[in-house]
């Protein structure tokens, strides 16, 4: 996806501060686009100016930067003014500081044509999308060009040399914003076997009472598709009817949420890996219909154990030990290795003397790995601490799992010489018994 870097401006008007976008106007080209002879697609240049998006509660005069259109109105220039009469926008504040988060946001815009409606039919129509990376609101407005006061003078208007549409007298193009299709968490992770709530809403201006809202979740996931939910409601005088297909067990939204607040979330009960994908929130009503996209990540963290519960040198052979992580998700998983013997002030990396099995993946989508370190015991003499430490997308923190290297009981080695001895004794006497046979002979 093309990004853009978004510089943000703040305005203080009579009723709110004003953000200021700059995006791109996206339109399909003329020429080959590729080597399936696609269309091309073209970016012009352009601005997005929410009017009164956020109220002036909390916000210090100082802290903005006032926008001002140009002293002369060119008709190259293409800054879509936003007003939202009657539409508030969940979260708009996000907005305001994106830039001092140093977030960036991805502004597009693209001509719209509503149901039932021609391509070039009055007014206009364009639709904006408005994504705020890192975290944050994600948007799709549907723009409606509005009459101006040059328009409805005798004062030809300024024309917008690539719209073809009439500018106010500040060089503007005068839009509202009648539909919006918007997520507050556009990406989010949750664990096996959880619950989670996949964020989507509407928001419309003179929605028609007992109008039919029509929504459909689908999920993309490795280049496949399939629609999960959908579901067309309506307001009765007593209660709200309901349309609905459901195609996977522990999937819901509630239809009265949806027709009289704009709800059009999605819960998913008792997640699995196949669960991870993008879904699509898509609302409709009325003329307009537009969508959001909600990224779902699974995560299972790894469970972690060493090989041994202790460590103990009987002798001058080195010893295996193995670091298990069992069942994780998704799959990269980091492992290392650390030793810090008592005489040492910070633990020294043995990382590169191990070695990692092959992953094994489990029936239910998880994975394990096993990490494999040698010690030596002229290295590791005992009080040495040896540390596997895990990292993983699940983990929050690094998991360290620990053992230290202890002596040898002295009982286990006095019998051990003694079993030696035993053994060394009989030994020798076979010998010597069988040296005596051999010359009675």
């Amino acid at each position: 996806m093309f990004t853009i870097l978004v510089f943000l401006w703040m305005v203080y008007g009579l009723e709110g501060a004003d953000v200021v976008l700059s995006c791109s106007l996206i339109e399909e080209g003329g020429g080959m686009g590729g080597m399936m002879g696609g269309a091309m697609f073209k970016r012009i240049p352009s601005t997005l100016v929410f009017k009164d998006l956020v109220g002036n509660d909390g916000l210090s005069p100082e802290l903005v930067t006032p926008y001002n259109p140009p002293e002369t109105p060119n008709a190259d220039d293409l800054i879509f003014e936003l007003t939202l009469p009657s539409i508030q926008i969940p979260n708009a504040d996000l907005l305001l500081h994106a830039d001092c988060n140093e977030q960036e946001v991805v502004c597009e815009i693209s001509r719209y044509v509503p149901r039932g409606a021609e391509l070039d039919s009055l007014p206009a129509h364009f639709i904006g999308s408005v994504q705020l990376e890192g975290g944050g609101i994600s948007l799709t407005l549907v723009l409606q060009t509005l009459h101006n006061e040059t328009t409805q003078s005798d004062t030809q208007p300024l024309m917008q040399s690539n719209l073809n549409l009439p500018l106010s007298q500040s060089g503007t193009l005068l839009t509202e914003v009648v539909f919006v299709v918007f997520s507050r968490v556009p990406s989010i992770m949750a664990p096996i076997g959880g619950d989670v709530l996949l964020d989507c809403g509407f928001r419309q201006k003179n929605s028609i009472p007992g109008q039919d809202v029509a929504l459909e979740w689908r999920i993309q996931h490795r280049g496949n598709g399939r629609k999960i939910l959908d579901i067309k409601a309506r307001e009765t005088e007593t209660d709200v009817g309901q349309d609905l297909f459901v195609d996977r067990e522990g999937t819901s939204a509630e239809a009265d949420l949806l027709v009289r607040d704009g709800n059009a979330s999605l819960t998913l009960k008792r997640l699995k890996v196949i669960d991870e994908g993008t879904y699509i929130c898509t609302v409709g009503s009325g003329e307009f219909q537009t969508q959001q996209i909600v990224q779902l990540h699974i995560t299972q963290p790894p469970r972690i154990a060493l090989s041994e519960e202790k460590l103990v040198f009987q002798d001058s052979k080195p010893q295996k030990l193995s670091c298990h992580c069992h069942r994780y998700y998704p799959l990269d998983v980091q492992v290392e290795w650390f030793s810090q013997a008592p005489s040492e002030e910070e633990p020294v990396s043995l990382s590169e003397e191990s070695s990692l099995s092959s992953h094994q993946q489990h029936s239910d989508g998880t994975f394990s790995l096993s990490s494999h370190l040698t010690l030596r015991p002229d290295k590791n003499p005992p009080g040495t601490v040896i540390t596997c430490r895990v990292s993983h997308l699940a983990l929050e923190t690094l998991s360290d799992v620990t053992l230290t290297v202890d002596k040898p009981d002295p009982n286990t080695v006095f019998w051990t010489v003694v079993l030696m001895l035993a053994i060394s004794v009989v030994f020798l006497s076979q010998v010597f018994r069988g040296a005596g046979a051999g010359a009675e002979n």
